[in-house]
């Protein structure tokens, strides 16, 4: 099994059993959560937790207007390129600027998670939820995430 963990934090923030399709020149990873109900053995109410939520014990942040998004892209950018070898620091600065402007697009329908340490240069994973759907559709910028064999 494949893990993948955020490159600032160490966060374990998806694995390869949650298949995603790559958007955005493969700088973006868009994977379908799914809604799951837990037992509560008291009474018939059952808890509805988003799969990869409860996975990866995510938490959920207040969201960003268009100036404090922007503030923490540049931050993220500046803090994540030198972590990336030449090669990929080259695609990183060539595709950012698009995936910048889908997640613009998108701002004011997006949920933001963080990982369980609450980094506070973490990589950010954005949800929303596509018209009328119960799921939510999470959103991860690929390069700041390492693959880790388990």
């Amino acid at each position: 099994m494949l893990v993948y963990q955020d490159l600032i934090s160490g966060d374990e923030l998806l694995s390869d059993s949650f298949p995603y399709k790559e958007i955005e020149n493969g700088i973006i990873w868009k994977w379908q959560g799914r809604r799951w109900g837990e037992d509560e053995g008291v009474d018939d109410q059952a808890v509805k937790v988003v799969d990869i939520v409860d996975t990866f014990r995510l938490q959920e942040q207040p969201a960003f207007d268009k100036k404090q998004f922007v503030a923490y892209i540049k931050k993220y950018i500046k803090n994540l390129t030198p972590k990336l070898s030449p090669e990929k620091q080259e695609l990183f600065k060539k595709n950012i600027e698009g995936a910048t402007k889908f997640f613009l697009s998108k701002l004011k329908d997006l949920q933001f998670f963080v990982g369980e340490s609450m980094h506070d240069d973490g990589t950010v994973v954005f949800a929303y939820y596509k018209d009328g759907a119960t799921d939510p559709t999470f959103l991860y910028l690929a390069y700041g995430l390492k693959e880790v064999k388990c």
